[in-house]
């Protein structure tokens, strides 16, 4: 893909997913990638893919939670490499249970990383990406940061925060006329980890069993590969988007919301039949 040769680009959460799948693809397309990521195994895994293209690769464990780690890594890439052009704030996690059921501990978590792991990234690389004349944020939000759905409040409260916060950067970048582009990026459902990974609780008011969520998502919520999303994500940068819809069900969501408030009613029986554990014939 043109336009990343000799840019340098940060993933997080590039362990797995649409992260690896990302990391992978700009390595393809000529970046130098600097890479992150809580799990040691999986960061290894996509350090050697990308070695093994022959992309400059520099990999770290990073938790996205801890600032004042993430402003030093911040600092330690840009010194490495000698400028950042890129970041791709992606790492994420859910928590499946109602807000009857989830602790607040749940919720927070699920803030902390989804949220906050954005935030952290993006103030921690933001002066580099001025700097480098050609900067360029990308967060990942969800189909959840455009609609709502029962059972993860968390994770759509992450999503729209991370909407609103990325769409509030990319005015300020134009309005201070610095040299950063801001993307938003909402999947709809992709066939990673992130479901199966879950933490949950069983939420008996809405007939939640987390078996049936996970064997649910992959075989009806799951539709678009990680390697389909990055490159999907990596055209809109190209083009300069400000917002990416990755998937069928993305774009039918963005269509519903439109039509206002009354989607609610509409989306959340449909989503308690694909959730709910489903009723054994006798």
């Amino acid at each position: 893909m043109q336009g990343f040769a000799g840019k340098v680009a940060v993933v997080t959460g590039a362990g797995s997913g649409i992260g690896q799948a990302l990391a992978v693809e700009l390595a393809r397309s000529g970046a130098s990638l600097a890479i992150s990521d809580v799990n040691t195994e999986g960061l290894t895994q996509t350090e050697d893919l990308l070695k093994a293209i022959g992309a400059p690769v520099k990999a770290d464990r990073l938790d996205v939670t801890e600032r004042e780690a993430f402003l030093a890594y911040s600092d330690a890439v840009n010194d490495h490499f000698g400028k950042v052009n890129q970041i791709y704030n992606n790492a994420g996690l859910t928590h499946i249970g109602t807000i009857e059921f989830s602790r607040f501990k749940d919720i927070e978590r699920v803030m902390d990383v989804d949220f906050w792991g954005v935030v952290n990234g993006t103030k921690a690389f933001l002066p580099h990406l001025i700097a480098s004349g050609d900067g360029h944020v990308i967060n990942i939000s969800s189909v959840l940061g455009l609609m709502s759905l029962p059972g993860q409040p968390g994770y759509v409260a992450a999503k729209f925060a991370v909407r609103g916060f990325t769409e509030a950067l990319r005015q300020e970048m134009q309005v201070a006329e610095h040299p950063v582009m801001v993307t938003t990026v909402h999947p709809g459902g992709i066939k990673t980890a992130i479901a199966r990974n879950a933490t949950a609780e069983i939420a008996e008011g809405m007939g939640l069993a987390q078996e049936e969520i996970l064997a649910n998502f992959d075989q009806q919520v799951a539709k678009t590969t990680p390697e389909r999303a990055a490159q999907i994500i990596l055209e809109g940068v190209r083009k300069n988007k400000a917002r990416v819809l990755i998937g069928p069900d993305a774009r039918s969501a963005d269509l519903m919301v439109r039509v206002g408030p009354g989607y609610q009613r509409l989306f959340s029986p449909v989503t308690h039949r694909v959730a709910a554990p489903k009723k054994k014939k006798r």
